[in-house]
């Protein structure tokens, strides 16, 4: 039998009943820690613990319920199961109402205990990854120069470190990517990371233009429609000194392009009822989720207007590049919501763990954040329903288990040995799973 990673601490003052059960416990494949009291048990013991404690309630000096009342004053989330006898059961209960995980009246059946631990281990599993996350996210906003952008896939680092750069050049730039993979996000990176972060940053949406928009939104007018008003500035003076950001720029017509194309290589604009161009100095960006330089060819775009754009290209990847990013990017996105909504933060369960893993995310970053809103709510896409066509445990347990090792194939490089000792699996028993999942490991090597 596999050990399990994460250790147990059993606690009993009787030493045949204390060896019995540790030697049940690790035939059933769990790491035992054997305590004959709770006082030495407790030093083994603290806020980091990644295990899950069991102790009998009737003890000399500190019985089990005193030994839980100290647990959960260091860590109120460190799984606590009591094993009771047959009068103890109210003094159980009340326990359970305090917070203590489960309780067992003796005598007990071995699978129940095993049970009872397995779920344990997951819940304590589960808190941690939770806080791991949490502390992540907590490090990356006390940064003192904090990047805009989050993850830490090699994708990502690479990407976050041409930003930086680019960013300080100034230079007019086209970002191109996916629908929902964050070029925004990546603009307004741009932007904060520059000299002119303290001045305006003025989105365009330009799919969203038609013709008779397109003049007044984007260049204004020198007089209002209403006698005594101020001039209309457009949106491009109002990114004087600061940044424009063209999004979905595949949008424009042909002839918005080439009215846009005088402004880029002039920089002024020249408001409706002007008599002289006003000057504009504006750092561009351009974002599309199309092939620019392929539109260029079926001439839908400006081949002049591109060069212009793409003095430098950044392309952002999609979560399928960097599926590493998944977890850390969900919690972000969960604090933020909850922040909001102004309701605490859910724990991430079993379920939608899984389901970070699994999914494909073809809404990249903007579908996760949308889930994390739902999740935040209370909303768990990762339940099954109804559905007569949802898979069963066995088909769930499956794509977890699979999910698992890739990810722990991509964390070590594809290493056999390091992913054996990290999932505890002999060498016949991870060849069995690769080969039953399709896996290529060469696909994970040299990385």
């Amino acid at each position: 039998m596999t050990p399990v990673t994460a250790p147990l601490i059993l606690i009993d003052d009787d030493a045949d009943l204390l060896a019995a059960q540790s030697q049940a416990l690790r035939l059933d494949g769990f790491t035992v820690q054997a305590f004959a009291s709770g006082a030495e048990a407790l030093k083994a013991i603290d806020a980091t613990f990644p295990g899950v404690v069991i102790t009998d309630v009737r003890m000399p000096v500190l019985d089990g319920i005193e030994v839980f009342a100290r647990i959960r004053a260091l860590d109120p989330d460190l799984p606590v199961i009591l094993m009771t006898g047959h009068g103890d059961v109210p003094m159980a209960v009340q326990a359970l109402k305090d917070g203590a995980y489960d309780f067992l009246s003796k005598p007990f059946a071995q699978d129940d205990l095993r049970q009872s631990v397995r779920r344990a281990l997951q819940t304590r599993e589960l808190v941690l990854e939770n806080r791991r996350l949490r502390q992540a996210h907590a490090q990356l906003a006390d940064q003192d120069c904090c990047h805009p952008l989050l993850g830490d896939s090699a994708v990502m680092t690479h990407l976050k470190s041409v930003v930086v750069r680019v960013a300080e050049a100034e230079v007019d730039t086209l970002i191109s990517g996916d629908t929902g993979v964050g070029k925004d996000r990546v603009a307004r990176a741009l932007h904060a990371l520059s000299a002119r972060k303290g001045r305006a940053f003025v989105h365009i949406g330009c799919a969203a233009l038609d013709e008779e928009r397109f003049q007044s939104e984007l260049f204004g007018s020198e007089q209002s429609s209403r006698p005594g008003a101020p001039r209309r500035i457009g949106r491009i003076e109002k990114a004087h000194k600061g940044t424009l950001l063209l999004d979905e720029v595949e949008g424009l017509t042909l002839s918005q392009q080439a009215r846009l194309l005088r402004v880029l290589e002039t920089r002024e604009v020249w408001p409706e009822g002007a008599e002289s161009p006003r000057l504009v100095d504006i750092r561009v960006i351009a974002a599309t989720r199309i092939d620019l330089v392929q539109a260029v060819r079926d001439g839908r775009f400006r081949a002049d207007l591109y060069y212009r754009l793409s003095g430098v290209t950044l392309r952002v990847p999609p979560l399928s590049e960097r599926r590493e990013d998944i977890s850390l990017l969900f919690q972000h996105f969960l604090l933020a919501a909850a922040a909001r909504l102004k309701r605490p933060a859910p724990r991430l369960s079993l379920q939608a763990q899984s389901h970070l893993r699994q999914h494909d995310w073809p809404g990249n970053v903007r579908e996760l954040e949308q889930y994390a809103e739902r999740y935040a709510l209370g909303i768990d896409d990762s339940l099954p329903g109804n559905d007569a066509d949802a898979p069963g445990l066995a088909e769930q347990m499956a794509r977890y288990e699979d999910a698992l090792l890739r990810e722990t194939l991509e964390r070590h490089e594809g290493q056999v040995r390091s992913v054996m000792e990290a999932l505890k699996l002999p060498r016949k028993t991870f060849y069995d799973k690769v080969n039953r999942y399709g896996i290529d490991l060469n696909v994970y090597r040299g990385r």
